[in-house]
């Protein structure tokens, strides 16, 4: 979001606000959220309902009754990320994967994710993640891409079990004209961040697309959902030698093709409307508080060979 960036190591200035729960009483300037108030806006746009069995969405350090007066948005919880969170001096860091997915029993500070937690706290930053329910909801990861890439008539890949029609994983969509497959991943090539690893093709260059299955992240395993949709093309990240071996193999007139790109870029477009998204339903419920996109690369690969590079 374009916004004034404060020098690192600037504070940002606290104010007393009379205590607050849901939506304020009435007046002339906003006011300070606590983080309960962000909590009732993120539920509100990304219900927890939505995320998949297995997910560890929500809450996973910080104070619900203290003031939030700046957020910030990033794909991972990283060392990075965190010392960018903590240099801006923001209040809650929202990121997408959730540091904890698997159980832990402890989180001592000699283990990365124990000092990660450890640093948040004593920094006076709360950690929020949401991923799957923010892959699911409408315009989440997957809808961000559907309308990059000028989709029409998007529908879920998997409709959601409790949640509205246009509600699920991953999206299906037609583009606005037929396109060769080498033209439509030069588009996708354009939106995407840049990243080490690039964008994977398999198909024929000159082959014609027009419907397009997307989903951001690992998408391998709604491919029977991909063919269902009868796709010309499946746009996702984390393609793996046997499922997309498998499915080439299965294709139908060589369809679906395939377009593997970085988990962390698919999901990195989410960020920007995400946030103005929250920035406004907050201002909605009478609420202020400053929102920044990260700019940590925090996609794990920093270099590529290819044939012809030494």
């Amino acid at each position: 979001m374009d916004r004034d960036q404060p020098e690192h190591g600037d504070q940002p200035e606290h104010r007393d606000q009379p205590e607050h729960t849901g939506q304020p009483e009435h007046r002339d300037q906003p006011v300070v959220p606590t983080l309960g108030d962000v909590l009732r806006a993120t539920e509100e746009l990304w219900p927890e309902a939505l995320a998949e069995g297995w997910d560890a969405v929500g809450l996973v350090a910080g104070q619900p009754t203290r003031e939030v007066q700046r957020i910030l948005f990033a794909v991972d919880p990283t060392s990075a990320v965190i010392d960018e969170a903590l240099e801006w001096g923001a209040d809650l860091l929202l990121t997408h994967h959730p540091l904890f997915l698997k159980p832990v029993h402890s989180v001592a500070a000699t283990s990365f994710k124990g000092n990660a937690v450890h640093r948040l706290i004593e920094g006076g930053c709360a950690l929020l993640a949401v991923h799957t329910n923010g892959d699911s909801a409408v315009g989440g990861v997957s809808d961000v891409l559907a309308d990059a890439f000028g989709l029409l008539q998007v529908e879920p890949l998997v409709p959601a079990t409790d949640g509205l029609p246009e509600e699920g994983i991953g999206r299906v969509g037609e583009l606005p004209a037929a396109a060769t497959l080498a033209d439509f991943a030069k588009l996708v090539f354009s939106i995407l961040p840049a990243v080490a690893g690039g964008v994977r093709v398999a198909g024929d260059p000159h082959g014609l697309v027009r419907r397009v299955a997307v989903c951001g992240g690992a998408g391998d395993s709604l491919f029977d959902a991909v063919r269902r949709h009868r796709a010309d093309v499946y746009v996702t990240a984390d393609l793996r030698h046997h499922p997309a071996s498998e499915a080439r193999e299965a294709a139908v007139n060589d369809r679906p093709y395939l377009i593997d790109v970085s988990h962390f870029g698919s999901e990195w477009l989410w960020l920007t409307p995400a946030a103005r998204a929250l920035e406004n339903v907050l201002n909605d419920h009478g609420f202020s508080t400053e929102i920044r996109i990260s700019t940590t690369n925090t996609d794990p690969w920093d270099f590529v060979l290819t044939p012809g590079l030494n």
